[in-house]
């Protein structure tokens, strides 16, 4: 199976440009940006309940903690949010009607969950329709790991945050471009 794509900044803005004035516009552009600012898994994206995000008091958590049920590999984890993204989701929430703690977060045009599946192939068409090739559902957490990797984060913080049990798995995500060598030998 071929790699997904890793998202340049101005691919990210055409496709975040592009749900921008759609309907349930605010919703996938939060969906989006949780794949490509947490590094989190589709599946994962769609099993998120407001408990997830929202403390007792109402306000947005730091992090989210996933049970071994709702991860890839069956191993809990967190996920850190920053706080670009704590305001993105504080933002929709502010729009949304919804106080019920075990509601989905993210719910489809007919009001029920996404399933993992159905969401992998919502984001298909919001990259395509949005004019970016090659782009798939997992694009946005390899774009995460790719540009944490080109700010210096270590392999194993970069493993840890993606909830991989090996660091080689991680590896494989990291994008490699002439740019991020240019900048490499220039440290010499």
């Amino acid at each position: 199976m071929a790699q997904a794509k890793t998202l340049t900044e101005r691919e990210l803005k055409k496709v975040l440009d592009y749900v921008k004035y759609r309907p349930n516009g605010p919703r996938d552009r939060l969906m989006l940006l949780m794949t490509v600012w947490s590094g989190l898994r589709v599946g994962e994206v769609a099993s998120l309940t407001l408990r997830d995000v929202l403390d007792a008091e109402g306000t947005v958590k730091d992090e989210i903690h996933l049970d071994r049920n709702r991860t890839k590999g069956k191993h809990a984890r967190t996920v850190f949010l920053p706080k670009k993204l704590r305001d993105e989701i504080r933002h929709f929430l502010e729009a949304a009607n919804s106080s019920a703690r075990g509601t989905p977060l993210f719910l489809t045009r007919r009001c029920g969950p996404f399933s993992a599946n159905t969401l992998t192939q919502h984001f298909f068409h919001l990259y395509r329709r949005a004019g970016v090739e090659g782009a798939s559902s997992h694009s946005g957490r390899r774009t995460f790991i790719t540009n944490l990797a080109n700010k210096g984060v270590s392999v194993r913080i970069l493993a840890s945050l993606a909830g991989h049990r090996s660091i080689s798995t991680t590896q494989a995500y990291i994008d490699v471009n002439d740019e991020m060598k240019r900048r490499a030998v220039e440290l010499i």
